[in-house]
């Protein structure tokens, strides 16, 4: 007899360990690790208190950017109520072959993106759509949706230079919506 009520016990305690884990999970979903770091969908306040700090944060309302420093590119986390809803790197070395690398890395993990890339009707080949990024007449975009949650985006522009985008589609939503009503 008590070895069963110590199987019951036991089996309870797991029980109970997975629901409570389950809470958890609910309450601080990652939809996705970026870049090892940055919890898409998380909480942003475990940022503030980790190593490294970031370089610059600006708070509007409940909006929250936070810029950190990796190697000699910047990782932009924006966040919405405390949660993340875009970690963005910009790459400091903007060429055609870097973008094409990225894309390429990207390619194998998440298959062929969709090309919604904007540019005029001169740039037809790969030199003459640089000239068009460098004077800001154009850009590259592509897009991957490899979760109904998120969705990643490589650009290129004369604004932003090279980045990769990691967005929770949701928050992004949320947000734009408050904005929209002037919130």
């Amino acid at each position: 007899m008590g070895r069963r009520l110590g199987l019951t016990t036991v089996a309870i305690l797991l029980g109970l360990g997975l629901a409570l884990s389950g809470l958890s999970a609910a309450a601080d979903p990652c939809l996705k690790l970026v870049f090892g770091r940055y919890c898409l969908g998380g909480d942003v306040n475990p940022l503030l208190q980790t190593a490294p700090v970031p370089l610059t944060q600006e708070v509007a309302g409940k909006s929250l950017a936070l810029v950190f420093a990796e190697d000699v590119d910047q990782v932009f986390v924006l966040s919405y109520g405390g949660r993340i809803y875009k970690v963005l790197r910009s790459y400091r070395v903007a060429t055609q072959l870097r973008f094409e690398e990225i894309q390429g890395l990207l390619v194998e993990k998440y298959g062929q993106a969709e090309d919604q890339s904007r540019f005029p009707d001169y740039a037809s080949t790969p030199g003459r759509r640089l000239i068009a990024i460098r004077r800001g007449e154009g850009g590259a975009r592509q897009v991957w949706r490899p979760a109904a949650t998120w969705r990643i985006e490589l650009t290129w522009t004369r604004e932003l230079g090279l980045s990769l985008a990691y967005i929770a589609d949701a928050l992004e939503a949320e947000r734009a919506a408050q904005l929209g009503r002037g919130l």
